[in-house]
């Protein structure tokens, strides 16, 4: 198992401890998707995010700080989405059909 793997399950592991059940590892052993934008990867031994156009990193030996982080971020997405969330969402998703989103 690599370095990567390792650290992408015990962060995905806090997180879903911490309540963050929508997070999913994308299958290239270092990624985790929180929410759309919001996104974690771990290189060089850090596990680094980006929302939007924001760039965070954290210590990779601290998936429980990072992940208590992460998680705080997602509920404040959540809680007041932001505005580039619609405009991402709409270039990700593409044109809603027949009036589905």
């Amino acid at each position: 198992m690599t370095e990567g793997r390792t650290a992408t399950e015990k962060l995905h592991a806090e997180l879903h401890g911490l309540g963050v059940t929508s997070a999913y590892e994308i299958g290239d052993d270092a990624t985790v998707a929180v929410w759309i934008g919001l996104v974690v990867h771990y290189r060089d031994g850090f596990y680094r995010w980006q929302e939007g156009a924001v760039r965070r990193r954290h210590l990779g030996t601290d998936p429980v700080g990072c992940a208590i982080r992460v998680a705080r971020r997602y509920t404040e997405l959540q809680a007041d989405i932001p505005l580039w969330w619609d405009d991402l969402a709409k270039e990700l998703r593409g044109n809603p059909a027949q009036e589905y989103p």
